[in-house]
């Protein structure tokens, strides 16, 4: 099979030939027809990532068709198109991963080459309002954006929820889900573009981080937030506490920018804040994810497709961060 692999920290992604994985009795082998890049894919080339393992092939999201089925698996999986929770080994606890928890893409191989084989327990049937490009889009980022969001947060219909940095996969899949959830949605954003992309999917205002003081015109607009999803931290996580109503929830998933500077600690305690860390989710939250997902009919936004061979390029308009939705690699 053909695949795009990573040989090294700081390599490019090669389009090679690579040995086709054979799988195991508990496993599906899945002709795969659209992948999707996470920023975890570009962290991994820069060696910005733990367990690094190479050769790799990365990719933690996909959708494709079962070409065969191991020993111990239900044949009639075959012919099916799929797409798979890339969460592995979460554990018993529903709360936490346990210690041998990975990610699909490393250090198990993954979607960005031609065939993958995957545990049949973590494989689910596609959408059927969604085209493959677009069930390819959301397993993590989906995933991590709804445990944030409905696992961690609790939030409810009605509540008041802010999501920082849309655009992003997690943010913006968390806003989707809110939106079809009935909670008044705001969001921040370095773009103006991308909060009136916002707007248009539904959110009722949003801030430009940019801007000086954008928090305070956010909590004047909106009156304070329930809750609070956010992939940065950084020094702007104080704001997030001011932005906080009493007894609101900051759900963290991330931290892109950097370390916290969380602020007046007064504020937490007197205000009964929870601030809630957050990674990935347990197989039942993907089931219930998918759920949702058709329930509401729910499509990931795509913001570009490229080929296969052109995963390098992929990686690259990511790393730029422009892009509003998700980068998808057509497998032919």
């Amino acid at each position: 099979m053909f695949a795009s692999v990573l040989h090294e920290i700081n390599g490019k992604f090669t389009f090679q030939e690579f040995e086709k994985p054979i799988p195991t009795s508990s496993e599906l082998l899945i002709k795969v027809s659209y992948a999707a890049l996470n920023h975890r894919d570009v962290w991994i080339q820069k060696g910005q990532y733990a367990g690094l393992v190479f050769p790799i092939t990365c990719g933690s999201d996909g959708c494709g068709v079962v070409e065969a089925v191991g020993a111990d698996v239900d044949a009639s999986w075959i012919g099916k198109e799929v797409i798979v929770n890339p969460s592995l080994n979460w554990g018993p606890n529903p709360r936490v991963q346990a210690k041998d928890y990975v990610i699909l893409g490393l250090p198990n191989h993954g979607f960005f080459a031609q065939y993958v084989s995957v545990p049949a327990n973590l494989v689910y049937e596609k959408p059927v309002h969604l085209k493959a490009k677009e069930a390819a889009a959301f397993p993590l980022a989906g995933l991590t954006g709804f445990r944030a969001l409905f696992g961690r947060a609790k939030a409810q219909k009605g509540e008041t929820v802010l999501i920082t940095g849309v655009g992003g996969g997690v943010a913006l899949f968390a806003a989707q889900f809110a939106i079809a959830a009935g909670c008044k949605v705001y969001v921040t954003s370095g773009s103006e573009e991308k909060l009136e992309a916002a707007k248009a999917l539904g959110a009722i205002g949003g801030a430009n981080y940019k801007t000086p003081d954008w928090h305070k015109a956010l909590a004047k607009e909106s009156g304070g937030f329930d809750v609070i999803i956010d992939g940065a931290g950084g020094p702007d996580f104080a704001k997030l506490i001011d932005l906080c109503k009493p007894s609101g929830r900051i759900a963290c998933y991330g931290a892109t920018v950097g370390t916290w500077n969380a602020g007046i600690p007064a504020k937490v305690f007197w205000k009964q804040i929870d601030i809630l860390g957050s990674t990935m989710g347990n197989n039942e939250e993907f089931a219930q994810m998918v759920q949702f997902i058709s329930e509401h009919k729910i499509v990931p936004v795509v913001a570009q497709t490229f080929a296969l061979n052109q995963c390098e390029e992929a990686a690259r308009f990511m790393d730029e961060g422009k892009q509003f939705g998700k980068i998808v690699l057509e497998i032919n």
